[in-house]
């Protein structure tokens, strides 16, 4: 791959970096054996165990410790109108699963509705992933909740192998929805499914000179909280500034060590942090694709390579992939793997 091209001018910051504030011999790292390593001496079931190394072992990034996911709830989450509009294609659910298989991810992250739209005759070829709830967009005036479309039993009777759930952090319903998304993880951890929690930022406040929803040290602390919910893995968006905490006026409670020592303004150090607080990896960080755009191939090795670098378990990228004719979302989902698979690129 020619990483310049997508990189350009960043080239060398990215891929030459030497992180200087986390070391990476204090991070667990992805690995083949993550599972055994990491996973097994934890309080989960051999039937978690299990699924969690469906998800290792299924796609292109098979035995390698790293995940890619396409997920497609954006048709509830943005509108199926705003997310399938660009390619029609996508409102039918079996053409998501196929982009999954064809695009070689680890597995495939939907809605009830759509996973359960085909799962007797795909459920058993891609691990799937169901997503219980969603902020559904459709109240007039629009709100911004999290709130539940589907219970873990159903996700267990369709043959999922995981669930996954969003708790908007730090917005007035956040209580209630940590609560929630703690006995559905419960629940599924019995059923033997494994978890991924979508740790998000939500609320006004953030947004001053900068959006702080995006500050390395908010989102880390969210990252902290999912994994308090032993949430497997963790999906975050990729941390592109700092200082939240310092930002917002008698706002939580942080440390000078967090700024001076433990992160830089670097990228790979501000996603490291992220890392850090998900249990110094216990809890595999894959940071989300975000919004398609006219460089999404540039902005997804991006992503992966500061992923990657930083010491996360990969990357989670939906409409950069399902907005655009299969063969381009195929393509752009084997570009990322291809930065995984890439034993030159290495942790920073």
């Amino acid at each position: 791959m020619e990483l310049e091209y997508y990189l350009k001018e960043e080239t060398a910051s990215l891929l030459d970096h030497t992180c200087t504030t986390i070391p990476n011999d204090k991070l667990n790292l992805p690995g083949p054996d993550f599972t055994d390593r990491i996973m097994a001496p934890t309080d989960r079931s051999n039937r978690v165990l299990g699924s969690i190394q469906q998800l290792f072992d299924h796609g292109r990034l098979a035995g390698t410790g790293y995940l890619s996911l396409l997920p497609v709830d954006q048709g509830v989450e943005h509108s199926a109108g705003a997310s399938f509009a660009p390619n029609p294609d996508y409102f039918d659910p079996e053409n998501i699963v196929k982009l999954a298989i064809e695009g070689g991810c680890n597995a495939v992250a939907s809605t009830l509705g759509v996973l359960g739209a085909v799962s007797r005759k795909y459920a058993h070829k891609i691990p799937f992933l169901v997503k219980l709830n969603h902020n559904e967009l459709l109240s007039y005036p629009n709100t911004f909740d999290q709130i539940y479309f589907a219970q873990v039993e159903q996700a267990w009777n369709m043959g999922a192998v995981a669930v996954g759930a969003t708790i908007y952090f730090g917005s007035p319903e956040s209580d209630r929805q940590i609560q929630e998304t703690g006995k559905a993880f419960k629940r599924a951890h019995e059923l033997g499914m494994a978890t991924i929690l979508w740790c998000y930022l939500r609320n006004d406040a953030f947004k001053k000179d900068k959006d702080y929803a995006l500050s390395s040290d908010l989102t880390g602390q969210a990252n902290h909280l999912g994994v308090t919910l032993e949430a497997d893995i963790i999906k975050q968006k990729q941390a592109s500034n700092n200082g939240g905490f310092l930002a917002l006026k008698d706002f939580g409670k942080t440390s000078d060590l967090v700024y001076s020592t433990l992160t830089s303004d670097h990228p790979i150090d501000l996603t490291r942090y992220q890392v850090a607080n998900c249990y110094m990896g216990r809890s595999g960080l894959i940071n989300s694709g975000g919004a398609s755009g006219k460089d999404d191939f540039a902005t997804a090795v991006r992503t992966a390579v500061i992923n990657k670098r930083a010491g996360g378990m990969g990357l989670i990228s939906g409409r950069k992939a399902f907005q655009r004719p299969m063969k381009e979302g195929i393509k752009l989902l084997n570009l990322i793997q291809d930065i995984y698979l890439d034993p030159s690129i290495t942790i920073a």
